[in-house]
């Protein structure tokens, strides 16, 4: 006997392979939704995969058929795909979207939408719960838009309970933005030195596709209208993660600590902030029973080998376009060089 019936919406994603898993495994019959209808290699053949685009008039509802027990969307961005699960909402029992811990922002106002500002950087509480203030609604940015798909998704209530989950930095396989390339792609270059900006102190905290898919898992078997946090057991440093990656490939590099904020690219990581992003885990452990499946050194065996893999010979800005859209060279030595031979 079966849990129910859940749709995946992004299931050939990062998050939606592992989600898919995760719901397997629990016993539910899973539709595992996606533009291309990819499959994972790891799901079993029961899985069924379909190509749905949501933004195709009428494609949701009819990928949807009679209906779903749980929804799980990956992939929802802003209040009009909040408005579009709503109203659906007679054919789903509960659902499950992932927002972001982007929506926070500081006692002075501040949030990720202003930190490239003169001392932009927000300073939230150390950790961060699900009740502190949040950016104001609206469709300019990534955080407005993902407050506004939370807004729209909470006020429905009881016509559709939903779990919100606040994600944290995501890692793991499939990731068109991988954090952890600034250090893999040193080690493969050889590259002997780390500069360090802040001291080498930053904090973002991660969470693995599997303790979020396991945030899924929970939340499917037990819904209601909540919002709730993910994130990994820990929150390391930037120089942590640096000699955790090190470790994985085996190579010894120097650190060298920068004291204060980054000069132009010197020192500068997709880690690198002048104040720790720590996420409150309290809710999802009290709420759902939360507990890691993961911890952040276990996965990065496997994120190493992914990554090394994907990289390839191609040049890093091909094979990971969620961090080349940035603009901003991960990778410019010539400019650590001159730095670090102005300081002997």
């Amino acid at each position: 006997m079966t849990k129910g019936n859940a749709f995946v919406l992004g299931a050939s994603g990062q998050v939606g392979r592992a989600a898919v898993r995760a719901l397997v495994a629990d016993g539910w019959e899973v539709t595992a939704a996606s533009r291309r209808g990819v499959r994972d290699e790891r799901w079993p053949d029961e899985v069924r995969s379909v190509r749905l685009d949501r933004t195709e008039e009428g494609a949701l509802a009819a990928g949807l058929g009679e209906g779903c027990d749980v929804l799980v969307d990956i992939v929802a961005y802003d209040g009009a795909h909040g408005r579009q699960l709503t109203g659906l909402a007679d054919r789903i029992g509960s659902a499950v979207v992932v927002s972001s811990g982007a929506v926070y922002e500081d006692a002075q106002g501040r949030s990720f939408d202003t930190q490239d500002r003169p001392d932009g950087f927000p300073a939230f509480p150390v950790p961060t719960a699900e009740e502190w203030r949040t950016v104001a609604p609206g469709d300019t940015t990534y955080s407005t838009r993902k407050i506004a798909l939370e807004r729209e998704l909470l006020a429905a209530g009881d016509a559709l309970p939903t779990t919100l989950l606040r994600a944290g930095a995501i890692h793991g396989p499939y990731s068109p933005g991988p954090r952890e390339l600034w250090f893999v792609k040193r080690a493969l270059d050889g590259r002997p030195v780390r500069v360090l900006a802040y001291g080498g102190t930053s904090r973002f905290h991660p969470v693995h596709v599997d303790n979020l898919a396991e945030l899924v898992r929970l939340a499917a078997a037990n819904p209601g209208s909540r919002v709730l946090n993910g994130g990994d057991p820990e929150a390391p440093t930037v120089a942590e993660i640096g000699a955790a990656i090190d470790a994985v490939m085996g190579v010894r590099s120097e650190t060298i600590l920068m004291e204060g904020a980054p000069e132009g690219t010197v020192g500068s990581t997709p880690w690198t902030a002048p104040h720790p992003v720590v996420y409150d885990m309290t809710a999802a452990e009290r709420e759902l029973g939360y507990r890691p499946v993961v911890s952040y050194a276990e996965t990065l065996p496997e994120t190493v080998e992914w990554l090394t893999a994907h990289l390839g010979d191609r040049e890093w800005r091909e094979a990971f376009t969620g961090l080349a859209k940035y603009g901003v060279d991960l990778f410019d030595y010539a400019a650590e060089d001159v730095w670090l031979k102005a300081r002997g």
